[in-house]
């Protein structure tokens, strides 16, 4: 007697066009799967109220362990303007030809602290919050921005310091003051957008936190927080295109605009020409190319 052997028929279809097929009559979807862009914008602005409250817990924990507490906001950019001001305006002499030297200091401090300090936060926002972005599903882009608007507050406590050091070296309120209100707003929207744009590069290479302090210091030190880009320019004969450059840095532009709208003796003419352009460009830049940059890669935060 023969034995028949019967081949199975061959499957045309893979085995993943069947639990595709599968997904989509019960009405799953892909866990993670990355939002379109308008649906992404809706669902961080549904998660506003989270955003606020875990930037407000972030500062508040920030010197829990320090015997000062929150004064610590407020003494470590005063302590960073007064070894600057030893360093750069006693030593080097930068103060000469710069009007109310102080002011014109510890204002460029407390505007480029913002800046730092949120990019810096923002390259850890996912790298160092591995077990949140694994156990939640939120919009990962909440947590750089979260971090910039801790910043933000954390200047905001700064700037009475910084009100109180103007009116001690003989500023008086004027309508001027208003305009740090746009000036900072501006300066928020560029500070989360290059903070998303690290936080993607940082949750890939989380060793790009680690080199991101010398890149700071060295944006610090051409951005005339120590110094007055205006008056060296006036003296030098630099290169037209390296002018421009100066001039046109989003983090000396912000620090300008500040102590334009603070200080009397800082006058119009110091700033370089379009400078709100400039502010408004920057903050347009790296707010809505930062958040898509940043959109882009939502599926592969927390995998592997």
């Amino acid at each position: 007697m023969s034995q028949v052997l019967h081949t199975p028929p061959h499957t045309t279809a893979p085995a993943e066009d069947g639990l595709a097929a599968v997904a989509a009559r019960h009405g799953l979807s892909v866990s993670g799967a990355r939002p379109s862009l308008p649906e992404y914008v809706r669902q961080l602005w549904a998660r506003r109220h989270f955003i606020s409250a875990f930037a407000t817990a972030k500062l508040t924990s920030q010197y829990s362990q320090a015997k000062l507490g929150q004064i610590w906001q407020v003494a470590t950019p005063l302590l960073n303007a007064a070894v600057y001001y030893f360093i750069f305006g006693i030593l080097m002499g930068t103060s000469r030809g710069v009007a109310d030297y102080i002011p014109f200091l510890v204002t460029g401090v407390f505007i480029w602290t913002f800046t730092q300090n949120s990019i810096m936060a923002g390259t850890r926002a996912i790298s160092g919050n591995l077990g949140l972005v694994r156990a939640l599903h939120f919009p990962r882009a909440a947590l750089p921005v979260s971090f910039a608007l801790q910043q933000l507050q954390q200047l905001l406590f700064s700037m009475v310091a910084l009100l109180a050091i103007l009116l001690c070296f003989g500023m008086t309120p004027t309508m001027s003051w208003a305009l740090a209100v746009p000036v900072l707003l501006l300066q928020f929207v560029f500070n989360a957008g290059v903070s998303m744009i690290m936080a993607r590069m940082g949750a890939k290479t989380p060793d790009i936190a680690q080199l991101m302090p010398f890149l700071l210091r060295t944006w610090m030190y051409v951005s005339g927080v120590m110094w007055s880009i205006d008056n060296t320019l006036n003296r030098s004969h630099m290169p037209h295109v390296l002018k421009v450059l100066l001039q046109s840095n989003p983090a000396a532009v912000y620090i300008d605009l500040m102590r334009f709208a603070l200080i009397d003796s800082f006058k119009a003419h110091q700033l370089p020409h379009h400078v709100w352009a400039f502010a408004l460009g920057w903050a347009l830049l790296a707010g809505v190319g930062g958040f898509i940059y940043f959109w882009k890669a939502e599926e592969t935060y927390g995998r592997g």
